[in-house]
């Protein structure tokens, strides 16, 4: 009965909500910006001269005295205030594409023509239903923690974040839905309280509806949240809406869009909250409707454009796929030069220790040494091992089985090795496997970095075998390679060092080359925090004997 309560509930909303309600506005919008035109312009600009000679109600938040606040209780909102940004369109497409699907997303983005005529809970309310119905909360969950706090981090205005961070005590009352903002809020800005929208769920799914049929009011929220205490301070923005909510506090202070457009308001890494190490998720940058746009008209041609360079790669000799690549748009700078082969062992190869960027990582290193490598990785899927213009050989993570299979691949030639044991994509490198450092004394270092526009070649909790195609679909892929001196016989393990120093001293040198910053997160870290797991692909073609 659960079930058909809910086509109901939604179908009377459609029906009602919706076409009547919207409409209704979207006449009167028409009427007030088209027939009375001209006899409104000169009434609102008689009211907006009258509102420029009035002083504003509440100072800027620029005004806050920063000093002494620890034990002061400070509220505000997400969406104009803590973010730059008004519009949280960009944010439900995220939980579209990442969380749902493409067709979800193309949805989201056909929706705004209708959106722009319609007021804010109206949008909203669309938003929400096109973007969770049918959702699977432990997608909204993954999009949430590994997805979302990329790009508030890089949209959090700083102004706004310096006058929260000095309160003892925090608050946010939104009423975009609670559960894409309560998990950033509590994890990097140390919110204790988050009071949002919910949302109506029927077992592991979201109906795309707000429980309860009625958006989040701040003033009421703020009003049952705290009885008849006031907070000390309010931040919000310098709408009518929310005068009544700042009103409520001893302290208000507004967000104007001055200060907004003004390069102080824009958050360096240098100062997040919390540093952004790992994050999930295809898409590189923030889906603006315009930017949406772009990204499905350019998708056919990105398609084509991925399956040419891929064949180009896979089928061509080095220079002439290097010229065809170069020519599609793929932008390869290398510095350095491949070492001299060493003539204390002639019949060992040269172990190349790469940083992780992506899993093209050792065939990019290939072609543009233009000699033939062989790559070693602790998990690869069966696609991209078979797409692969180099060999690729998969290690087990039993310590001694992998170094004789590292022996022996070395002895056959030269090898290709990334210690991080995973990718990463922000400007830091994860802890070096000590592995290499035993079992080779010539050793070269290989800085690599990638700069993409529209995809992520890299995935924690998505198809992994897709990952070389997103990569190869962005317009103008980059590849960074800088091949550093052959390490010092001294410094390496035949000269008496271990093989941790080893391992270590080579991570500060590649940091130091790519201006990244070492840190001692593991591969385990990393798919533990993004995706659950341990990010062990396991070999299907193996069974367990009865």
């Amino acid at each position: 009965m659960v079930f058909p309560m809910v086509i109901l509930k939604l179908v009377d909303w459609i029906f009602y909500q919706l076409l009547a309600n919207s409409c209704y506005r979207a006449a009167k919008k028409m009427r007030s910006y088209g027939f009375f035109f001209s006899k409104n312009a000169s009434l609102k600009s008689s009211s907006s001269l009258q509102q420029q000679q009035q002083p504003p109600m509440y100072p800027s938040v620029t005004k806050c005295d920063l000093e002494n606040r620890g034990f002061d209780t400070l509220v505000c909102d997400m969406n104009g205030v803590l973010l730059r940004s008004h519009s949280f369109f960009p944010y439900f497409m995220l939980v579209a594409f990442e969380g749902g699907n493409i067709f979800r997303a193309f949805l989201l983005l056909l929706s705004c023509p209708v959106l722009w005529v319609l007021d804010y809970e109206m949008k909203l309310r669309i938003m929400i239903l096109i973007s969770f119905c049918g959702l699977k909360k432990k997608n909204m969950e993954s999009v949430s923690r590994a997805v979302l706090p990329k790009f508030y981090l890089e949209n959090l205005n700083a102004q706004a974040y310096d006058v929260l961070a000095s309160a003892g005590s925090r608050v946010v009352f939104t009423s975009v839905p609670r559960v894409m903002v309560e998990g950033f809020l509590k994890e990097y800005l140390r919110v204790e309280g988050v009071v949002g929208t919910e949302l109506h769920a029927v077992g592991d799914y979201f109906t795309g509806l707000i429980s309860g049929s009625v958006l989040l009011q701040k003033h009421r929220s703020l009003n049952d949240y705290f009885g008849d205490t006031k907070p000390q301070i309010g931040l919000g923005t310098s709408s009518p809406h929310d005068h009544l909510f700042l009103s409520l506090c001893k302290e208000a202070y507004v967000v104007n869009k001055e200060d907004m457009n003004k390069s102080s308001s824009i958050m360096p890494r240098n100062k997040y909250p919390k540093p952004l190490v790992f994050h999930d998720g295809r898409l590189a940058f923030l889906p603006t409707p315009f930017a949406t746009l772009c990204m499905f008209m350019w998708l056919p041609l990105g398609i084509l454009l991925a399956i040419f360079r891929l064949f180009v790669g896979i089928l061509l000799p080095y220079k002439i796929s290097i010229f065809l690549a170069t020519w599609s748009g793929v932008v390869i700078r290398l510095k350095g030069q491949c070492p001299p082969s060493s003539t204390l062992h002639p019949r060992k190869g040269v172990l190349f220790v790469c940083t992780h960027r992506t899993l093209l990582d050792p065939v990019f290193l290939s072609t543009s040494l233009a000699k033939s490598l062989t790559a070693v990785t602790y998990s690869l899927s069966k696609m991209s091992e078979i797409i692969a213009p180099i060999r690729t050989v998969r290690l087990t993570r039993d310590r001694n089985r992998d170094g004789e299979t590292m022996q022996r691949l070395l002895s056959e030639g030269d090898l290709a090795v990334c210690p991080e044991g995973t990718t990463c994509r922000e400007p830091y490198l994860l802890r070096f496997s000590s592995l290499f450092a035993e079992l080779a004394d010539e050793i070269v270092p290989v800085a690599m970095n990638t700069r993409v526009s529209m995809f992520y070649g890299t995935t924690a909790s998505g198809l992994k075998c897709l990952d070389p195609i997103f990569f190869l679909m962005n317009p103008s892929p980059s590849y960074y390679i800088h091949i550093l001196e052959k390490m010092p016989r001294e410094l390496t393990c035949a000269g008496g060092k271990s093989s941790h120093e080893v391992a270590n001293y080579i991570q500060r040198q590649l940091g130091d080359a790519l201006g990244f910053e070492c840190t001692v997160f593991t591969r385990r870290d990393k798919y533990l925090m993004l995706a659950g797991n341990e990010g062990i692909v396991h070999d299907s073609t193996k069974r367990k004997k009865p």
